[in-house]
């Protein structure tokens, strides 16, 4: 399914991840140059994001883009993008990229990943289910989704 498509660990310039941004446009709901200005948007992730990404033959398909930063209570993580070039939808690329952030998260010590998607991309809120995400909160069709990373026998330990 997968065969020949290598994955790598913020590899792609600002260049190759504002082009796969382009290629992928149509597929954000709305799309995403309506809400960014995606050059911008390829400098912010490419400055401040931990990228995991999927490549063959030099063209980068897939992309999660995942900011994490250090609070008083442990780190938490926001996941700003996940993009599959439009002919690879369907193979498994998002959901291996969203398994290999959620464990590189967990290792850096995260309580919890979130993430925004507009409420009727069912497709992008099954992928997040499968991976244990719930719904959170829902500003018009914005929905917010968590997944907690921290077990009850972690939070007793904590409270003891």
């Amino acid at each position: 399914m997968n065969e020949s498509v290598s994955y790598r660990l913020n590899s792609a310039s600002e260049l190759e991840l504002a082009d796969h941004l382009r290629y992928c446009d149509a597929s954000f709901m709305p799309p995403l140059s309506g809400r960014v200005e995606i050059d911008d948007y390829a400098r912010k992730i490419a400055a401040s994001a931990i990228r995991f990404e999927a490549w063959k033959d030099g063209m980068l398909l897939g992309l999660l883009a995942v900011y994490c930063k250090e609070f008083k209570y442990g780190t938490a993580a926001y996941v700003t993008n996940v993009s599959v070039l439009p002919a690879w939808v369907g193979r498994g690329i998002a959901s291996l990229l969203l398994s290999q952030c959620v464990e590189h998260v967990l290792g850096l010590g995260a309580s919890c990943i979130e993430l925004d998607v507009n409420s009727e991309n069912t497709g992008a809120i099954s992928l997040y289910e499968k991976h244990g995400f719930v719904g959170k909160s829902l500003h018009g069709k914005t929905m917010t989704m968590c997944l907690n990373l921290v077990r009850d026998t972690e939070k007793n330990e904590t409270a003891a």
